[in-house]
């Protein structure tokens, strides 16, 4: 059986192999959009926090996606309260994709952090990569992991950041699935672009 890595695939690839297609529907990728639930104080001093400290150790050195798990996306998913019941966190999972048409391709890979509500549920796969990469890097690999998700028959959600910019995906469908980007958030745009994403964080919690 042939196989392909993950961090090593393309769209077309993954277009070719899966059927995946872009939406052209505006609204398919609603959530983002949408007016975002309103911060607490608490979560607005925590995610400024996080703004300053990742700022902070920009300033003197490139992060890499360790660094940018412990500055970034820890706190982050901590703020959002992932860290509590009903939600369980997953690392370096493990997953297999079989190609549509059975022709002996396998699409392998591991998920950096996986979300999930009531251990089994997926709720978010985050892909965390290096500042000097850019987000857009991790799109196909992302892709490739929410077409792995169980719940065929609801939304998956990915979030990508290099600790600076942060995009999320939508994708829905198994047989030809369909996907689409959010816009991309940046800490180096003037106030904090982390209370969008926390309030996507918070959008995708109540799906």
């Amino acid at each position: 059986m042939a196989v392909l890595t993950a961090h090593e695939v393309t769209l077309a690839e993954l277009r070719d192999r899966f059927h995946i297609q872009r939406s052209t529907d505006p609204q398919f990728f609603s959530e983002w959009l949408a007016p975002q639930p309103v911060l607490t104080s608490a979560e607005t001093v925590a995610i400024d926090r996080i703004q300053q400290n990742y700022l902070s150790q920009l300033e003197v050195q490139s992060l890499n996606e360790e660094t940018v798990k412990m500055v970034v996306v820890s706190p982050l998913l901590d703020v959002a309260g992932f860290y509590r019941s009903p939600y369980t966190i997953d690392s370096e999972v493990s997953v297999e994709l079989q190609e549509v048409d059975e022709s002996g391709v396998a699409l392998i890979g591991r998920i950096d952090t996986l979300i999930l509500r009531q251990s089994q549920i997926w709720i978010l796969v985050v892909e965390s990569k290096r500042t000097r990469f850019s987000v857009q890097a991790a799109i196909p690999q992302a892709i490739a992991y929410l077409l792995a998700k169980p719940e065929v028959d609801k939304p998956g959600y990915a979030l990508l950041t290099n600790g600076g910019e942060f995009v999320f995906i939508k994708l829905q469908g198994k047989t030809s699935p369909v996907y689409d980007f959010s816009a991309t958030f940046s800490l180096l745009n003037r106030g904090n672009d982390l209370s969008h994403v926390l309030g996507m964080l918070k959008q995708i919690d109540q799906k």
